[in-house]
């Protein structure tokens, strides 16, 4: 349960769905953000992928440097230092970070919308520990989405249909040991927001990650040891008609000794299939203002606009 009724949702995914569904609901109302515990992800998987995820970004800069694939986005394969930006920012993040994207079989009718993924030869068991997070980040994501989509009294099931092949992505991310004194408290990644439809991050334990909320003011994300860390991406913002926030957040490196490690964590953005239109869903449209929602838009095409807005489309 919640500390208070007003604080950041901390559900059992253990629990029926029907149970924690308001209370996911409304955190994701108030802050776009929620924390998950027994989220279904083994902690052996978890602790297998978080060292050899240490292993890949601890290889020499040239052999990552030959998984880079240049004009390819970032989706998939290694993007190194200072690629990346958050949107309107004037500076590039200082992080590295590898992507794990679907596979499709030739002749998918969606397969023209996601590269082949490229795999490391140098780290031993990489290709099938990722793919086997990859399956249960979409578990557990899908079941957010059932508890979300009880909440809007859609059918439990509405999502399913929804995020079927989607173009989901996970990373691996590291921000490397800062050093000197404006190491404590400086921002790793800038303030952004996510574009996908919900972000299930794990590797949140180590403080710094910050959301901004409705009344303007930084607040920190505490997490519980082992917990998925949940928000609300722009594509549900814009379903949703902005019921459900896609809130900025920004990690700041905390205080201390912790401002001298590296950081790592783990991200999986649940995307919709490329060919799903978001529409505005019915019961979000004030019946007052019927004309003030967003157009639809393919999740494809609103992916695509946003990609060139960060510097990676």
């Amino acid at each position: 349960m919640t500390d208070s009724n007003t604080d950041i949702a901390v559900v059992s995914l253990a629990q029926p769905l029907e149970s924690i569904a308001e209370e996911l609901g409304r955190s994701f109302q108030e802050y776009g953000f929620a924390v998950i515990r027994d989220h279904g992800i083994p902690q052996e998987l978890i602790d297998k992928a978080e060292a050899l995820s240490k292993e890949f970004f601890a290889l020499p800069d040239d052999v990552k440097q030959a998984y880079h694939i240049p004009g390819g986005g970032g989706a998939r394969g290694y993007t190194p230092f200072g690629t990346e930006k958050a949107k309107d920012a004037e500076v590039h993040d200082l992080k590295e970070f590898w992507h794990v994207g679907r596979e499709l079989p030739e002749g998918h009718p969606l397969a023209e919308y996601m590269a082949d993924n490229v795999w490391p030869d140098e780290v031993e068991g990489f290709r099938e520990t990722f793919s086997n997070l990859y399956s249960a980040f979409e578990e557990a994501g899908g079941r957010v989405l059932e508890a979300i989509a009880i909440h809007l009294g859609l059918p439990r099931e509405f999502f399913a249909a929804t995020v079927e092949d989607g173009n989901s992505v996970m990373r691996l991310l590291r921000y490397p040991p800062l050093e000197g004194a404006e190491a404590e408290g400086a921002i790793r990644a800038a303030a952004h927001g996510d574009i996908n439809t919900i972000t299930l991050l794990l590797g949140a334990e180590e403080a710094g990650l910050e959301l901004l909320t409705k009344q303007d003011e930084w607040k920190s994300v505490d997490v519980p040891e082992g917990a998925l860390v949940i928000n609300v991406g722009d594509m549900l913002d814009r379903l949703t008609n902005g019921r459900l926030r896609s809130t900025t957040h920004r990690v700041v490196n905390p205080r201390g000794e912790a401002a001298y490690r590296a950081r790592y964590s783990m991200p999986f953005f649940l995307h919709f299939r490329p060919d799903y239109v978001i529409e505005t869903l019915p019961s979000c449209i004030d019946p007052e203002n019927p004309a003030d929602h967003p157009e639809p838009i393919s999740s494809h095409d609103f992916l695509m606009q946003r990609l060139r807005e960060i510097n990676l489309a």
